[in-house]
């Protein structure tokens, strides 16, 4: 006796919600209430906080400080669509586009909350990013020369890094120091023509990584491309709001030298006040984030020229601990750590 089959439901309920490619939008959405949360456990300690507190504070701001590594995890799946992966990759800047929010809410006067401002935004991207999942294919673009051009232009532009990270180890020692080294370099990059040429390189880094960024992340990549996309994407939000809040917010809103009161958020820090914590999170995975996208460039120049691949992945992989060190200690530094 045969019976009936029952109806395939699935040609009728159309494609599944990918919850997984979500989590990048979920996660970016609970950044701005952990950082809440670490506020409210501090605040409430005030100057001597106990050993327990200090645990679920450093758990909380652990917790916060990961959500852009799932993020890039999740950017790796080699099923997710373009715009998965997108949405994957934005949320590794959600940091920094946190802090850039913010400052223009303060420039525009906004009487909404960021984060109200900050749910919206992310619901957005979310939808967009279903909605192209839908529609697009996903190939696999040239990008021609546009990456040469772009590794140039970062090769130049590692002397700036360099010396501007260092001049920020200098606040390991006191700020003094730190106004020291800063006043040498800027006779430089703050002159008449070196602080327009910096402004322009750091915009075509911009613009050039955005495209390239946009283009990789059409087709599954490898791990360390995807990282290299993953960093890329932090930095160019990192630059941009970088230069709004010191050429905008800072020289022609506030009025106010961006010295290293302004880095640190004087006089309350970045560790007490309830705004200036999200600069810990933006300034740390910067530091990082800047210089393991150049040893992922550094990695690629290596295997072109011929050096094995195994161990350029291997000295990929010690430069990136490096990274991670060398951030670290600049921002121990900002939250008021001395070496004496």
């Amino acid at each position: 006796m045969a019976f009936a089959q029952p109806p395939d439901r699935s040609a009728t309920i159309g494609p599944r919600l990918d919850y997984l490619a979500l989590a990048p939008a979920a996660a970016a959405v609970c950044y701005p209430f952990l950082l809440r949360a670490f506020h409210a456990v501090v605040r409430a300690q005030g100057a001597r906080p106990s050993p327990l507190a200090i645990a679920g504070a450093t758990l909380i701001l652990g917790v916060a400080l990961v959500l852009p590594f799932l993020a890039l995890a999740l950017a790796c799946r080699p099923d997710a669509g373009p715009g998965t992966r997108r949405l994957a990759y934005a949320g590794v800047a959600a940091p920094t586009l946190f802090v850039f929010v913010g400052v223009v809410q303060a420039l525009i006067h906004s009487p909404l909350p960021d984060e109200l401002v900050w749910c919206a935004l992310w619901l957005s991207i979310a939808i967009w990013a279903q909605t192209a999942d839908s529609r697009a294919a996903a190939t696999r673009p040239t990008v021609g020369r546009w990456r040469i051009v772009h590794g140039i232009t970062a090769a130049v532009l590692c002397l700036f890094v360099a010396f501007h990270l260092a001049n920020h180890l200098f606040g390991l020692i006191g700020s003094e120091a730190h106004a020291s080294v800063m006043k040498i370099g800027r006779v430089v990059y703050r002159s008449g023509l070196g602080e327009p040429l910096l402004v322009a390189a750091m915009l075509f880094q911009v613009g050039t990584g955005v495209f390239l960024a946009w283009h990789w992340s059409a087709a599954p990549q490898g791990f360390h491309r995807t990282f290299q996309v993953a960093s890329g994407a932090y930095l160019s939000l990192y630059i941009l709001g970088h230069m709004n809040s010191v050429f905008i917010y800072a020289r022609s809103f506030l009025g106010i030298p961006t010295d290293w009161n302004f880095a640190i958020g004087a006089p309350t820090g970045l560790i007490h006040d309830a705004w200036n914590i999200r600069l810990l999170p933006h300034y740390a995975l910067g530091v990082f984030f800047v210089l393991s996208h150049l040893a992922s460039g550094l990695r690629m120049v290596l295997i072109a020229h011929g050096v094995d691949r195994l161990a350029a992945d291997r000295l990929w992989g010690a430069g990136v601990a490096i990274c991670a060190f060398i951030s670290a200690a600049i921002i121990t530094g900002m939250c008021g750590v001395r070496i004496s």
